[in-house]
């Protein structure tokens, strides 16, 4: 027996609402509450918030020098035609990445890693 149920994820970035809509155009969903503090994004599977936070500092991927902190991972049906989009959107391919069939590793705009994965 579980003591709760996930709620939220909660991501840390400088601009809540940037990478609110980043993460909407990725993976759908609505923006049901914003401020310039705090953004949530809901979709019919969970939600994900973010929360502004001052000097903010990226984590950096490999390595634990500047840890991951927290990573989504995005089922894609194919990542040859998933990944022109994340890119468009502002994502990077992370150096170091070495796109196996199945997985590729990206950062959003505020550097946080994400993958975009297959079955």
């Amino acid at each position: 027996m579980a003591i709760g149920e996930l709620y939220d994820v909660v991501i840390d970035c400088p601009d809540p609402g940037a990478l609110a809509e980043f993460y909407r155009q990725v993976v759908g969903g609505e923006i049901t509450d914003s401020d310039s503090d705090w953004t949530t994004l809901s979709t019919p599977r969970g939600r994900v918030s973010f929360q502004r936070v001052d000097d903010y500092s990226p984590p950096r991927w490999p390595g634990q020098e500047h840890p991951q902190q927290i990573h989504l991972d995005v089922m894609v049906t194919n990542l040859d035609e998933s990944e022109p989009l994340v890119l468009e959107l502002g994502a990077t391919l992370l150096e170091g990445s070495s796109k196996p069939v199945g997985f590729r590793v990206y950062a959003d705009p505020a550097g946080h890693p994400f993958c975009l994965v297959t079955n």
